[in-house]
């Protein structure tokens, strides 16, 4: 009971911590590019850190298997530059909730990918959820930057949804932690040229600092609590809390950046939010 408890506080704890990384996209004044390229540079120290202390081996049994997390790594780093652009263009609620339709999505996708069957519930669900993403767009003019971080912030969760599959393949084949070792060293070397050759960006010390906490105890730190926590706790347990992300990260950017969500986008949150964890509930094994 007591390794339960620790590890269900293990999990809230880590929840909080990940509910911090949208603000990052406000509080810094560095690019996209060199935000994500630095987050990924000190999470992979980080990781590669801890697994040598560990003493355990990175290695891979073939190249098809290093090819295809390299992939996932190009997938995570096209989620991330689409989730932070959503929350520049607009707020970080807006990002986070349009986010958090992307367990709708592996509804619809898991069944192409496993050959799985897609359940009339779960189409029932998909809809309710896309109740809950228009009452959170302020409206459907284009030229209205929440908008368009809106739709950004739903192409996020649209390509975090092809992560999560890709991540439930190989997971059944190495540790957690050495998926998301190589995983942000893909985005490394993604990125890195780019940074390199064309925006040649000057970082000031306070933006190292920034980007090294959130790459070391907001990114590595945060997701080893949460995966260390499921020795002792359900899967279904854990996703249920982090569907609490967005509601940490709203509380943090109102008292952090004084954005308060609109009464419409809280209600759209609440339908978003509710819906997952329906789907949760009804899905579990």
């Amino acid at each position: 009971m007591k390794a339960n408890i620790k590890s269900l506080l293990q999990v809230h704890f880590a929840v909080f911590l990940l509910g911090f990384s949208g603000l990052f996209g406000k509080l810094t004044t560095v690019s996209i590019f060199t935000l994500i390229l630095g987050r990924s540079v000190f999470s992979f120290l980080s990781l590669g850190s801890f697994l040598n202390f560990q003493k355990k081996s990175i290695a891979v049994e073939n190249k098809k298997d290093l090819y295809f997390l390299f992939s996932l790594g190009a997938i995570l780093a096209l989620h991330w530059l689409t989730f932070f652009y959503s929350i520049k263009l607009s707020t970080v609620a807006i990002g986070l909730l349009t986010f958090s339709t992307f367990p709708i999505f592996v509804t619809f996708l898991e069944p192409l990918f496993f050959k799985e069957k897609l359940l009339l519930k779960n189409i029932f669900i998909a809809f309710l959820a896309f109740v809950g993403v228009t009452f959170v767009i302020p409206n459907f003019d284009i030229s209205n930057s929440d908008t368009v971080g809106a739709f950004w912030g739903i192409v996020s969760g649209f390509v975090y949804a092809l992560f999560a599959i890709g991540n439930r393949k190989v997971v059944k084949k190495y540790s957690s932690l050495i998926v998301s070792l190589y995983e942000q060293l893909s985005v490394v070397m993604i990125l890195a040229p780019y940074y390199l050759l064309v925006a040649k960006e000057t970082v000031p010390f306070r933006e190292v600092i920034l980007i090294a906490l959130l790459g070391i105890i907001f990114t590595a730190f945060a997701h080893t609590l949460a995966i260390e926590a499921l020795k002792n706790i359900k899967a279904q347990t854990s996703s249920v809390i982090f569907c609490l992300e967005p509601f940490y990260a709203i509380i943090l950017a109102s008292i952090l950046l004084d954005e308060i969500p609109s009464p419409k986008t809280l209600i759209g949150g609440v339908i978003i939010l509710g819906t997952v964890l329906f789907s949760n509930f009804i899905n579990k094994d």
